[in-house]
């Protein structure tokens, strides 16, 4: 839920609009944030009542450089862009034009949100001709493995075996 509804802004605005107070006194007096009232005016004088509305949208990379360019051939500041193009977000077009500098148009594209997907059709195996960085192919590292596994395992397997007999033997002087 939105933190101050439609009606509360159209109450400020129309105050202002009204004469019947200074923004910086109607702020101070329902304990909002000046600069947030200023732009519902700069918004409402452009859009009307639409302005005060709720509004949930994204914006694709080309609005994004639409907006940014208008700003910089009017010589707009980011808040009177944000008013004329009816943006609620008041910083957006601010770190549209960061994202902007720091890595040009395909920083403007809208990612995706929270976490990545995760792999569903795995890639096909590579080609078995494919050296590795030490010259060995594929095939040469997956026999070392299993060479390495029954090295590994051997051991076990004799533990194994002698602790059973050992049981084994237990048991026999347990019954005699």
């Amino acid at each position: 839920m939105a933190k101050y509804d439609e009606r509360f802004k159209q109450k400020l605005v129309d105050a202002y609009l009204g004469g019947d107070a200074s923004l910086p006194m109607l702020a101070a007096t329902h304990g909002i944030d000046y600069s947030m009232l200023r732009r519902w005016v700069a918004a409402f004088r452009v859009h009307g009542r639409e302005a005060l509305r709720r509004k949930h949208s994204h914006y694709d990379a080309r609005f994004k450089l639409e907006v940014l360019q208008r700003m910089w051939r009017d010589g707009l500041s980011a808040r009177e862009v944000t008013a004329l193009y009816d943006i609620r977000d008041a910083g957006s077009v601010s770190r549209w034009a960061r994202r902007y500098d720091e890595g040009g148009i395909h920083a403007l594209a809208p990612r995706r949100r929270g976490r990545p997907r995760k792999m569903i059709n795995p890639q096909p195996d590579k080609p078995t001709e494919e050296k590795m960085p030490d010259g060995r192919t594929r095939e040469e590292l997956l026999k070392e493995n299993e060479y390495l596994r029954a090295e590994v395992a051997y051991p076990k397997k004799l533990d194994a075996l002698l602790k059973a007999k050992k049981q084994a033997a237990q048991k026999k002087k347990r019954k005699s």
